[in-house]
């Protein structure tokens, strides 16, 4: 039998060292400090700092994170707070993110939380390690700690003696349970954090190396691909699997209920498998799915349950013109530029998945779940996947994976979905509807305010196996659970659907629909980017309607200082203010939000050119301002933002997904059109502002509800009239147009 594949850049955690041995992981609950405090970040939930800063004999240092890296810049982030804290040039220290054999359990790396939450904790357990390092060189020196100073990994005395951080651990002196509060260093002394240093993830992706769970090639690896059944429902009838089971190079053709897959020793050998495997299946279909309608009719034929977020009166404020609209969002796909992969091996009663998924320990509960296996005997392996942000394929190619490497012991088993598949199978954002009114008083201020908003829940990641798509599949099937609206203050559907704006009287209600006529789960941002495009839409319709500069508008209904410091910022720097007479068929748009209320701050001013014979609309300039609190990478936090405009105007512009009454039909490219590079604005500028000793926000899906709206406006302005049903599609441009 083979031995378990183990990844080298893991491999230097599984030996031994001084504040390795004893470590332990308390991820259940939030642990209180002893005086009742809350730790920061994720402390709260895992204290010991061990869990997140480990030292060896020999000086070497691991950084540890429950997070994982997507595309976000994380790991760099990580390790410049730690390397910060720690005195220590980045290069020296080594990192491990998600594993459940190693890390943390930090749930699920989304909603902009893993500087927030995970960076937070790293910065503070860096920060006490190095406290307790200088209380261990001050006992030995004999020397008060305010004499000692660290530097390049080790404790200075005024002499100039130095005690290497390796010579000064001891047994178990991590293991301990963090303080609720830290001695962290001051901006002034910043050697690391603060500077836009280059991406430690980008130098593999672009130069072609091994970068991706794509691209693992262990010794021994088996091929596998799984025939997908073709629609919701459809059950498998007959499989004539001999002839396939013959092929070339094929090893197993494994069936599990309506689960098929092939096995075969090259990646060709199993493609062509599935192809034929798939000709010899018979599966019953039903039409079960909704005729391609308007969101609006779909979302309000469904039951709803109906709950008031939002409820403000006051009776001595009325209104004396009142306007109303309505906006729709289709489902949208995550259209991964890579599909969905993962690897599996079971090995001595061990199953160990190598995955993209974004939440491993949940992930772990799902598989084991299905395997009918302890949690302890799975191990999920976070390895970054090429292109997602929110729930795409990986976690069901990680259940795949699991299932088909369980029929061959000791071997690792890849499984790669095909494009057809990612397309009709991943879980899609859901489709949502808007609707918004509101009066302006005599002075051309709103008086009134209510919002509505109808949509499915936006998560159904795994926890259960009945979230996996082998599980619903497989012959003893795991039934889906039922969905469920995601609590506020962060919600899923009503996020970001109560306004940061100030008015008297405001009603905002959430149509939580629990019935889901596709699969969905979460789209980067949640349900933010539609009510943002819809929210910050009917903004500039108001001041229309009121005769005011959208940007004015804005400012006299808002008084979150650091709102308006955005807005006026993006502002300034577009060139607001001036008025300048655009070309013919150009248009500019404004917009602002903070992230669920409660992280990034961004506004964005947007230039768009309509060609107003084909109504091809393309985003030719764009400037933001973001506060994301304290800054940690600026290259990093402008990256995030630049990749928002674009994925936001992909969707503004291009992505719906198509179906007829039994299949998905928007199964490739040409089906479901996204941006292209010819599409790309000409400029895209990003002014940060930089907040000192305040707190990490998210900030990696920020941009995405102010650029769809942006664009929008700049549009309306363009063309004179208001489109309100994404995506907002040259046809859609050039009907308008013709009106």
């Amino acid at each position: 039998m083979r031995s378990a594949v183990t990844l080298d850049r893991r491999g230097v955690l599984l030996g031994g060292g001084a504040l390795i041995v004893g470590f332990a992981l308390r991820d259940a609950a939030a642990q209180p400090a002893p005086n009742g405090v809350k730790r920061p970040g994720s402390l709260a939930h895992t204290p010991y700092l061990d869990s997140w800063i480990r030292i060896d004999a020999s000086g070497e240092i691991t950084v540890l994170t429950g997070k994982a890296e997507l595309g976000q810049g994380m790991k760099t982030a990580v390790l410049q707070v730690a390397a910060e804290e720690l005195d220590v040039p980045m290069a020296r220290l080594k990192l491990v993110t998600a594993d459940t054999g190693l890390t943390a359990n930090e749930g699920y790396t989304s909603g902009s939380h893993s500087m927030q939450d995970s960076g937070t904790a790293i910065r503070n357990a860096a920060a006490q390690a190095r406290t307790l390092l200088i209380a261990q060189a001050a006992q030995r020196l004999g020397l008060s700690a305010d004499q000692l100073r660290t530097d390049n990994g080790a404790v200075v005395a005024p002499d100039g003696t130095r005690l290497s951080y390796g010579e000064l651990v001891a047994q178990d002196m991590l293991h301990v349970e963090s303080a609720p509060t830290s001695t962290l260093k001051q901006t002034a002394s910043f050697k690391v954090m603060g500077k836009p240093l280059q991406r430690v993830d980008i130098p593999a992706k672009v130069t072609g190396g091994a970068a991706y769970v794509q691209d693992m090639r262990p010794d021994g690896m088996l091929h596998a691909r799984v025939v997908r059944p073709p629609s919701y429902g459809a059950q498998l009838t007959a499989l004539d699997s001999a002839a396939v089971e013959a092929m070339p190079g094929v090893v197993k053709v494994v069936r599990n209920g309506n689960f098929i897959a092939v096995v075969a020793n090259k990646e060709y050998q199993a493609i062509r498998a599935m192809i034929a495997l798939a000709a010899r299946s018979q599966w019953q279909e039903n039409a079960r799915l909704p005729a391609q309608a308007d969101p609006r009719l779909l979302l309000t034929s469904l039951p709803a349950q109906d709950s008031i977020i939002l409820n403000i009166a006051d009776p001595a404020v009325t209104g004396a013109k009142t306007i109303a609209a309505s906006y729709t969002r289709p489902y949208q796909a995550h259209g991964s530029i890579g599909p969905s992969c993962a690897l599996a091996q079971f090995a001595d009663g061990m199953m160990t998945v190598w995955s993209h998924t974004q939440g491993v320990f949940p992930d772990r509960q799902a598989i084991a779940e299905m395997l009918q296996l302890p949690p302890d005997k799975v191990r999920v392996i976070h390895v970054e996947g090429s292109g997602c942000y929110g729930h795409n394929g990986a976690d069901d190619a990680a259940a795949d994976a699991a299932l088909i490497a369980r029929e061959l012991p000791g071997r690792p088993v890849r499984v790669q979905w095909m494009r057809e598949q990612e397309h009709a199978w991943e879980p899609f954002g859901p489709a949502m509807l808007t609707q918004a009114r509101a009066s302006l008083d005599a002075d051309g201020k709103i008086a009134a305010w209510t919002y509505e908003v109808w949509s499915n829940t936006h998560s159904m990641r795994p926890g259960g196996a009945g979230s996996l798509l082998a599980a619903q599949h497989k012959a003893d099937p795991v039934a889906e659970p039922a969905p469920k609206p995601l609590p506020l203050p962060e919600g899923g559907g009503d996020r970001n659907a109560i306004p940061i704006y100030t008015f008297p009287n405001a009603v905002v209600t959430h149509h939580f629909v629990k019935q889901m006529p596709l699969r969905i789960s979460a789209l980067r941002s949640l349900g933010a980017y539609h009510n943002v495009f819809s929210i910050e839409s009917f903004m500039d319709e108001l001041a229309l309607a009121a005769g005011t500069d959208p940007v004015a508008f804005r400012l006299r209904h808002l008084t979150d200082a650091r709102g308006r410091d955005v807005i006026e910022k993006a502002a300034d720097a577009f060139g607001w203010s001036r008025h300048d007479k655009l070309p013919a068929g150009r248009g500019r748009g404004f917009a602002f939000a903070r992230y669920k209320n409660l992280a990034a701050y961004c506004a964005i001013a947007a230039e768009v050119e309509v060609n107003r014979d084909t109504g091809r609309a393309r985003l030719a300039r764009a400037v933001a301002a973001v506060d994301a609190g304290e800054i940690i990478n600026p290259d990093g936090l402008t990256n995030q933002i630049e990749g928002g405009i674009i994925q936001s105007m992909s969707w503004t512009l291009y992505e719906s997904v198509s179906h007829d009454a039994t299949r998905i039909t928007s199964i490739d490219w040409q089906s479901y059109p996204i941006l292209r590079f010819n599409s790309v604005p000409d400029s895209i500028e990003v002014h940060l502002i930089n907040r000192p000793g305040l707190p990490f926000l998210g900030a990696g899906e920020t941009a995405q509800g102010p650029a769809a709206a942006a664009v929008g406006n700049a549009i309306a302005n363009a063309i004179g009239r208001r489109l309100r049903d994404l995506p907002l599609t040259r046809q859609k441009i050039k009907d308008a147009i013709q009106v």
